[in-house]
């Protein structure tokens, strides 16, 4: 069985989502109030959090104990 080789991200995850929350709440301010709007705002909010937990779990002074 062969494996499937994905190429790996010039970026980290947190800089991914953090540009994904730019893009999300920049095309949500162009559009008028609604769903659409706010389901945009929502994913920005989730891929914030989203960043804000990577970055969190990478951080130094969350390591196991050896």
């Amino acid at each position: 069985m062969t494996r499937c080789r994905l190429p790996k991200p010039d970026r980290t995850l947190g800089e991914r989502l953090i540009k994904e929350v730019r893009l999300a709440r920049e095309k949500a301010d162009q559009l008028p109030p609604g769903a659409e709007r706010e389901d945009l705002l929502e994913k920005a909010r989730q891929a914030d959090v989203t960043a804000h937990i990577d970055e969190w779990l990478n951080s130094p002074g969350l390591r196991s104990p050896k």
